[in-house]
Formats: structure tokens, C-alpha cells, sequence
């Protein structure tokens, strides 16, 4: 016998509907529509073909109220204007949507205080758990953990200290691979351009850059080594170029790709030739170092499974699992920006 799919126009299907249309009770359809394993598998096949035509969707305040569980996940990003960003939050969102969650992003504007605002926010909303990228307030977390009662995991920590759940990517063997590069290509007088307003990884790309030099017997000479206090990573990487020149580089390690790029512009402003007058090689791999001219030579960081990462971690806490800090290996992309020295003065 035919049944009944269909409701008013504008009416909200229910379970309730479903169990009638479908001649059970609504706590079987309940479980069909769950996967629960105490309903027939023939039974739990039907059900759910049934609630699909009849345009069934999930009621998730309802759910919520008997899971516990919003299936929702805070994002806290520095700038969605930040080229670093995208492909993090892609494989934040892959793993988050595969897994039934959805996610709310929201800017920090490298401020701590509107970091931690944002996260407590996110705690009002009651989101299950929360990723924060190159947090500003990193360890203060762990004790916020029994206030907030969220996991929180960090991405590319920015701040001092330890914190128990976390996700980088090997900044000091980056570093040092880059830097092995410019070695290799036979420069001396190598420059590192570092990053001042964030410290932890600048300080380990900074010993990256050393450990190769002592490696390779060359003295660390502090002359190369420079820490613009420009607005913006472009700005520090023009800033820097007059610093490099008096100093007699012939290479130059750039923070990040956006620092490398603004080093470039400013060399052709000044009438020199990149990589011919001076190799310039970045961090990070954005999508743009593949169309400056020259093309940058950089060190690729796994973004989009960074983000994968962390949102796995987070599913796991959630599960009540243990987890560990991940690091990620990095890898060095050669392109038209780095060549050998020129022989001639």
C-alpha cells in the first residue's frame, strides 16, 4: 500500500513524520537514521530512502539537546586577507564537513586580547572545540582548558611556551634546508630577514639559518641579520633591501614568502636583478611566490594538512582519545629566484 510523503506546504518534516509514513515508531527511526546496528539493516535502508524523498533534514538544536554536541568548531584565523590562511581552512572545513561538523571563522588580528575574546565567544556559542592559527596567547590556554571545558588546538603557535595540543610545521629544518641551498649554490655573505612580531617561529627559523652557517664552517656575522619594524611583512621585506646591500649579501633568507616578495620589488626598483645581483629565497609556499617574477624559491609548508591535522586531533579529543603534538615536515621548492653568485664584483 502506497503511503503518505508528503506534508504542507512550508510544515518541517519530522521523525515523527517519517515513523508514520513509514509504519514505525519515531525512536526506530531515530536509530535507522543514527546507523544504530538494533535496527534491521533492510529496515534502516528503507527509512532513510524514506526520509531523503520525503526532504528530511536533521533537526541539530534537537540532536544537540540529547548529544551534547553542537557538531559545530570555532576557527580563529590572523586575516581571511592572509594568502598563508586559505588552504589551512580548506583542510580544517574537508575533515570538519566529511565528519558532519560545521565551522564558524573568525579573525584575531594578531591582538591577543581579541584572540581570547573571540575564543570565549565561540564558547558562548557552544562549539565543540576550537583551532586557533598562530595564536598570541599559547600556553594561557592550557589553564583556560578546565574554565572554557572546549578542546582547543593551536596551529602555528606564536606565543611562548608550551601548549598540549598543537600543530606546526618544522620551522628549524626548513630554515636550515633553505639556507643549505643558498650554500650550495655557492654563497658566502647569506642574509636572514627575519620577523619580529613573531617570535617563536622567527627564532627557529633564526637557528635554522645558524646551524647551516656552522655547518658549512661560515662565521655568523649579526650585520646580515635583520629585523625590520615595518606594518606589513611586504613593507619589512622593501625596508630591509638597503640593510643587505651595506652589508655586502650576495643571498638573502626571507622569513616568509610575503617578506621575499617585497624584497624583489624593491631590488627592481633599485635597478637590480634577481637572482643575478642577489638570490632571494622565502618560507611558505603561498600560492603567489609561484607568480612573482623571478618565481620564488621557497620552502613549501603543508597548509591545507596542517589544517587537516588539527581538525583530526580535535575530532579525537573529542572522542576522549589521546593525542600528541604534530610536526610536519617541510620541503624545499626551487625556482627562478636563486642562482650562484655572480663572479665578478
Amino acid at each position: 500500500m502506497a503511503v503518505e510523503k508528503t506534508l504542507p506546504k512550508g510544515q518541517r518534516v519530522s521523525i515523527k513524520d517519517i515513523a508514520r509514513a513509514a509504519g514505525v515508531s519515531h525512536s526506530t527511526v531515530s536509530r535507522a537514521l543514527r546507523n544504530s546496528p538494533l535496527v534491521n539493516a533492510e529496515t534502516a535502508a528503507y527509512i532513510r530512502r524514506l526520509a531523503q524523498e520525503m526532504g528530511y533534514t536533521p533537526n541539530i538544536l534537537a540532536q544537540s539537546l540529547v548529544t551534547q554536541r553542537t557538531y559545530t568548531i570555532g576557527l580563529v584565523v590572523t586575516s581571511i586577507a592572509d594568502p598563508f590562511v586559505d588552504a589551512i581552512v580548506d583542510g580544517v572545513e574537508a575533515l570538519a564537513t566529511r565528519e558532519g561538523y560545521s565551522v564558524f571563522l573568525s579573525s584575531s588580528h594578531a591582538d591577543p586580547g581579541r584572540e581570547i575574546a573571540v575564543v570565549e565567544a565561540f564558547h558562548r556559542r557552544r562549539v565543540d572545540g576550537v583551532i586557533v592559527l598562530a595564536s598570541r596567547v599559547g600556553s594561557l590556554y592550557t589553564e583556560r582548558l578546565q574554565e572554557l571545558g572546549v578542546p582547543i588546538v593551536l596551529i602555528n603557535n606564536q606565543a611562548g611556551g608550551e601548549y598540549v595540543y598543537s600543530v606546526s610545521a618544522d620551522n628549524l629544518g626548513g630554515a636550515r634546508e633553505a639556507v643549505c641551498h643558498l650554500l650550495e649554490l655557492g654563497h658566502t655573505r647569506i642574509a636572514y630577514v627575519g620577523c619580529h612580531f613573531r617570535p617563536p617561529s622567527n627564532r627557529h627559523r633564526l637557528e635554522g639559518y645558524r646551524q647551516a652557517l656552522n655547518r658549512a664552517a661560515i662565521p655568523y656575522d649579526p650585520n646580515l641579520v635583520i629585523h625590520p619594524r615595518g606594518f606589513s611583512d611586504l613593507e619589512n621585506g622593501q625596508q630591509a633591501l638597503p640593510h643587505l646591500l651595506e652589508a655586502g649579501a650576495t643571498a638573502v633568507f626571507c622569513y616568509n614568502d610575503r617578506m621575499a616578495i617585497g624584497l624583489i620589488n624593491a631590488a627592481r626598483d633599485h635597478g637590480l636583478r634577481v637572482p643575478d645581483d642577489l638570490s632571494v629565497i622565502g618560507f611558505d609556499d603561498i600560492e603567489m611566490s609561484a607568480f612573482v617574477t623571478p618565481r620564488l624559491t621557497t620552502i613549501h609548508q603543508p597548509r591545507y594538512e596542517m589544517g587537516r591535522r588539527a581538525m583530526a586531533m580535535l575530532l579525537a579529543l573529542l572522542a576522549g582519545e589521546q593525542v600528541q603534538d604534530v610536526v610536519l615536515p617541510t620541503e624545499l621548492i626551487i625556482r627562478e629566484s636563486t642562482a650562484p653568485p655572480r663572479s665578478e664584483p
